[in-house]
């Protein structure tokens, strides 16, 4: 692979790994990161960039003349996002909207300009919350299952797929993404851009912020490692809601395979996740974190229900797994372990952000 690769939100968590883990395997690639830096914690990623010979661009996807000092790119991977699902909701939308929806769109344009692959990071909160808490599912001791019959199409044992219904309030963030992923298609139909969509559920590992509405698996082990409290929130406050989670470095495995071969999955809208076998209960999250940190702290329950919470939630990959053969690798505790060594080494930069 050569070129030049421009990677927005290059300072987020996922952008910056997969800037770090592409200019690693491909020494080759002029790589360049723009990144308004609004996110607390995304600062500490710009050593790592640098070290590499990454560029930073201070910019800020809404202001299309930033992506002026950017330059010409042969691949743009669009992975800047307001990425919490309650943005919005107790305050204006303008921000996320804007980040989410206009952002984008001035990304299309300049991916356009240039002729330039396109990678969008979407998210599976584009499925909407009340048909979401439609599926039926049992309780076992420590999780939530997902009932072998369904009435709603798109969601079996395997998860949701992307077939799933989509009309219904899915948040702020989720319309904002969905907005844009009709938007891709327009440009992919009608102007020739080669783009590919990625509905990825729970994405984590080291160097994510974790906060309580996005990175709660990095934030829930944190907070077993610095023995602070936490709080099962929602749904009899057992803690038995479920997500499937995903290793940023299975998810840059499928990128990968995507920008080698943009003719393949142009065009194509695909569900990425941990899927059934990579998936957590927050009680069964709680265990490994114990085991990982060999520390046990004092967690609260909270019956009641916050905004936009569901109660389970498992990607179905079998569309991505039958297109391409990619299937993710890295487990639950594995994940965890990463995770811990990452909290152990960068201690100090982290507490304030993490604990």
């Amino acid at each position: 692979m050569n070129g030049r690769v421009l990677v927005t939100g290059g300072c987020g968590f996922v952008g910056s790994n997969l800037a770090i883990k592409l200019k690693t395997d491909y020494p080759a690639l002029e790589i360049v990161v723009l990144d308004n830096l609004k996110r607390r914690g995304s600062e500490l990623n710009l050593p790592r960039l640098k070290e590499l010979g990454i560029a930073f661009v201070h910019g800020d996807i809404r202001n299309k003349e930033d992506f002026d000092e950017v330059g010409e790119i042969d691949i743009l991977l669009e992975a800047a996002a307001e990425p919490s699902v309650l943005a919005g909701i107790n305050s204006t939308p303008d921000y996320v909207l804007n980040s989410n929806l206009v952002g984008t769109i001035n990304c299309l344009n300049f991916a356009l300009k240039n002729k330039a692959k396109f990678i969008f990071l979407s998210t599976s909160r584009i499925y909407p919350i009340h048909n979401l808490n439609k599926i039926s599912y049992t309780e076992s001791a420590t999780r939530f299952e997902i009932d072998e019959t369904q009435t709603l199409p798109g969601v079996g044992p395997n998860g949701i797929a992307e077939n799933f219904d989509l009309n219904g309030a899915r948040s702020f963030y989720g319309t904002s993404k969905l907005a844009s992923e009709l938007l891709i298609q327009e440009y992919v139909e009608f102007y020739g851009l080669k783009a590919v969509i990625n509905r990825c559920g729970v994405i984590t590992g080291p160097w994510q912020m974790g906060k309580i509405d996005q990175g709660v698996v990095v934030l829930w082990l944190a907070k077993h490692y610095w023995k602070n409290n936490l709080s099962y929130i929602g749904f009899g406050g057992e803690g038995k809601q479920v997500r499937d989670i995903l290793h940023i470095t299975d998810l840059y495995e499928l990128i990968k395979l995507e920008l080698l071969d943009i003719d393949h999955f142009s065009g194509q809208i695909f569900n990425v996740g941990g899927g059934k076998e990579i998936s957590v209960s927050l009680q069964e999250l709680t265990a490994i974190c114990e085991e990982v940190t060999g520390n046990k702290i004092e967690i609260s329950q909270v019956a009641e229900n916050r905004s936009a919470d569901i109660p389970i939630y498992i990607t179905d990959n079998t569309k991505i797994t039958n297109h391409c053969g990619w299937k993710p690798q890295i487990g639950p505790k594995e994940i965890l372990s990463d995770v811990f060594e990452w909290l152990k080494n960068n201690e100090e930069s982290v507490k304030k952000l993490l604990s």
